[in-house]
């Protein structure tokens, strides 16, 4: 009796890694955060404002934009420490950075009127809802690994047992 098995389709789905699916994900929310700040430009009046010195509320000052590159180069260096932090670290770092990031995200809407009520709470809860994602896959990382040991490693193992 021959047991048959099925030859995997070209649209076969192997299991992804964590670590890329993070790096995925921040890097996602880097396009955004970045789009979304162009787009804010769009805004009638806001090019006059950064003109005349000010983004917001704020007065633009290397201190302002100091902490705007900060708050930009944490998520893009995520990027970077999802692929490449050890798992324990990995995963508290990410469960920490992302936590940290929503309220971050929420300020954006900071000054905004009600003209962009929509626009805000679109960009904002896409940006959430990736930090959301970030969040449930380190903090349901596997125990075991994604992809599984084929037979190379299956030898390797056994040589080293001897």
């Amino acid at each position: 009796m021959t047991i048959r098995t099925n030859p995997p389709s070209l649209l076969d789905n192997p299991p992804v890694p964590v670590q890329a699916k993070l790096a995925a994900a921040w890097t996602s929310l880097m396009f955004l955060v970045i789009y979304i700040d162009y787009f804010h430009l769009y805004q009638p009046g806001e090019i006059d404002e950064i003109r005349g010195g000010a983004i917001f509320a704020f007065d633009i000052s290397g201190t302002l934009m100091s902490i705007f590159f900060v708050i930009i180069a944490i998520p893009a260096l995520m990027v970077m420490l999802s692929m490449a932090l050890p798992t324990r670290a990995n995963r508290a770092t990410n469960l920490i950075v992302a936590a940290l990031y929503i309220p971050i995200m929420v300020f954006n809407a900071a000054g905004a009127t009600w003209d962009y009520a929509f626009y805000y709470a679109l960009t904002i809860g896409v940006e959430v809802l990736i930090l959301a994602f970030i969040l449930r896959s380190a903090w349901t990382w596997p125990r075991t690994p994604t992809v599984p040991a084929g037979p190379a490693m299956s030898a390797l193992r056994q040589q080293e047992s001897v």
